[in-house]
């Protein structure tokens, strides 16, 4: 029995596109992301490692926010008498549909130890507005 990687983000990645390889063939990796609704935002969590805030790029056009970003690290040792060095390197790049209820002007991110967070609040809620009946007839 096979185990497989249930990716339903990049499903949508190339749905937004009408390109069956664009998602595969503009990334490399593809970074874990863990979302949560709240009662006025929605938390959105992306463990990307070896990524500096600075190669991250987050877009926000017609509804769907986009994150993508370059990573570039090496790590050499050396030592009774053998040597390492290990590379790792690659482009991500991830889409999430949002709804209407987001205010996206007010979006934030930020960035601690290789774990992107992007705060998305909602626009408040409106209540309708109850309209009394004056009965003119009596």
């Amino acid at each position: 029995m096979a185990i497989v990687r249930y990716e339903p983000w990049n499903i949508l990645g190339r749905a937004l596109s009408g390109d069956e390889d664009s998602v595969s063939s503009t990334s490399t990796w593809t970074p874990a992301v863990d979302i949560k609704e709240e009662d006025d935002r929605f938390v959105l969590h992306a463990d990307v490692p070896g990524v500096s805030p600075e190669e991250i790029d987050v877009t926000m056009e017609d509804g769907v926010l986009t994150v993508r970003g370059e990573r570039s690290s090496e790590s050499k040792e050396e030592k009774d008498g053998y040597k390492r060095v290990e590379r790792f390197n690659g482009t991500f790049y991830r889409r999430f549909v949002l709804p209407d209820t987001t205010d996206e002007e007010k979006i934030s991110a930020n960035y601690e130890k290789g774990v992107l967070e992007l705060i998305i609040p909602k626009k408040p809620t409106v209540m309708p507005k109850r309209i009394t009946v004056n009965d003119k007839g009596s």
